[in-house]
């Protein structure tokens, strides 16, 4: 059974209904399956295995704050080297993902989408029940498959600390 949550997250002044159970550091990062271009499926913690993984959950790539994160992540991996895998997942379909990316010039992060089944969002407590979208998230999986970094965004609006993100993803390297 679903957790529902009425109580933790507002969009505008009202409450949303929040499905799944929020993950905490320290524990295993649950795995799940999103799709590519192509509706290929991937899961992306097994895939990434014994790396250190950015996990970025986005409501839309088409809005202005998902866009500019998507893009700084971006950015921020072309110098990270390949023991760093970053992630964006969002609901949006895996085409408009691939057409988003080839205008944004992003090719270092993998945008995955989560909008078959929603697994990531169930499994890691994101799903706006209203929207049928992410609630904003960070998440950064250790080596070891376990969480070491975990940020619920406040609101939709407020984009991560990325100093913090990648201070973070790099202090797991170690």
């Amino acid at each position: 059974m679903t957790t529902v949550r009425n109580d933790v997250f507002k969009i505008g002044d009202k409450f949303a209904t929040l499905l799944g159970e929020e993950v905490k550091v320290g524990q295993a990062a649950p795995e799940f399956n999103c799709v590519i271009p192509g509706w290929a499926a991937v899961n992306p913690v097994q895939e990434s295995k014994g790396k250190v993984i950015i996990l970025s959950a986005v409501p839309s790539l088409d809005t202005d704050v998902c866009d500019r994160e998507t893009r700084r992540f971006n950015v921020e991996a072309s110098s990270l080297g390949e023991d760093i895998v970053i992630y964006t997942i969002s609901t949006d379909f895996p085409m408009a993902q691939k057409r988003w990316c080839g205008a944004a010039g992003v090719d270092k992060v993998k945008v995955v989408s989560d909008v078959v089944d929603t697994d990531f969002g169930l499994k890691y407590g994101l799903v706006i029940k209203e929207r049928r979208y992410l609630r904003r998230s960070v998440f950064i999986v250790g080596r070891d498959g376990k969480l070491v970094y975990v940020n619920y965004l406040p609101t939709l609006g407020e984009e991560p600390n990325y100093d913090e993100v990648i201070a973070a993803a790099k202090e797991a390297l170690k």
